[in-house]
């Protein structure tokens, strides 16, 4: 199996999470595992380099992987597809950046060798979605002729932090993914989801879904209290000059259980803290002259 990870851009928060979700899965991993983190900033994975493969993406590949319609998450297909070319008789799990292993993947992983996909969580029939995103989404979508199937009710909107895809029908199923992704950008349907929904009915219509939830966290709702608690335990690794070997025991350790995953504070609150920024704005700040 191969892990993907996909991270860009100068936002350290991003590395540092990669870099944990790395380590929560490395106790894990027997010889043979790879994992791949593509990426244009690979300096921020010196630590792990003994065990992870580092591809450095020019700003003109993620250009080219946007494709015609220049979406940019369309690059999470084509990273997926491109590891997926390279080792085509291994399955390839996709990892965003904010996610954390809690529990062993011994059965996860035989269930993908024997052919079962995987996305993170089912999130409901696209038909029966109530954000004003989704609702909208389903009108443009629903009916569009794929040859083989149209897009209709029973259609599943699956959360993308997980794409886990088996070896056996690989190439059909990206190929699949791509065509869904580049025909709902041609004919201009509200993009936010769009990679998300392609993966979906690509992985559904090709081997059926499954959950990841059971031993894959994705803590994208609560990435404040998450990104605190990550940044103090590599802090901590480089006051004390700790090894790879130290940090991968120490994630063992980590107590996950009082950080919530997702966190929405209420309207009310963003609309009273926005009124109390107005009236109460921060005084003139003072700097180091020199």
């Amino acid at each position: 199996m191969n892990l993907l990870f996909l991270t860009f851009g100068p936002n350290i928060k991003n590395h540092y999470q990669a870099n944990f979700a790395i380590l929560s899965f490395l106790p894990y991993l027997p010889e043979g595992h790879r994992i791949c983190v593509y990426t244009d900033y690979p300096q921020f994975y010196q630590h792990l380099h003994e065990r992870v493969t580092t591809i450095a993406v020019t700003k003109e590949q993620f250009t080219d992987w946007e494709g015609p319609h220049r979406f940019f998450w369309r690059v999470k297909i084509k990273a997926i597809e491109h590891l997926i070319q390279q080792f085509p008789t291994q399955p390839v799990m996709y990892l965003d950046s904010d996610v954390f292993l809690y529990r062993n993947p011994q059965e996860l992983s035989q269930q993908l060798a024997a052919g079962k996909a995987f996305m993170h969580v089912c999130e409901g029939k696209l038909s029966e979605l109530r954000s004003k995103t989704e609702k909208r989404m389903w009108q443009q979508v629903k009916g569009m002729d794929f040859g083989r199937f149209k897009l209709a009710e029973h259609h599943h909107m699956w959360n993308a932090g997980v794409v886990m895809v088996p070896a056996q029908k690989n190439q059909e199923a990206i190929s699949l993914a791509l065509q869904v992704c580049d025909t709902l950008c041609a004919r201009h349907v509200t993009p936010r989801l769009i990679e998300q929904f392609a993966l979906s009915v690509a992985l559904e219509e090709t081997y059926g879904l499954q959950e990841a939830k059971p031993w894959i966290a994705h803590y994208w709702g609560n990435k404040d209290e998450w990104n605190e608690r990550i940044s103090q335990f590599f802090l901590e690794s480089y006051l004390q000059g700790l090894t790879l070997a130290q940090d991968i025991a120490r994630v063992q350790q980590f107590d996950y259980k009082p950080l919530a995953l997702v966190k929405r504070p209420k309207n009310t609150r963003k609309r009273l803290m926005n009124v109390v920024d107005r009236l109460f704005p921060v005084k003139p700040e003072t700097f180091i002259e020199e």
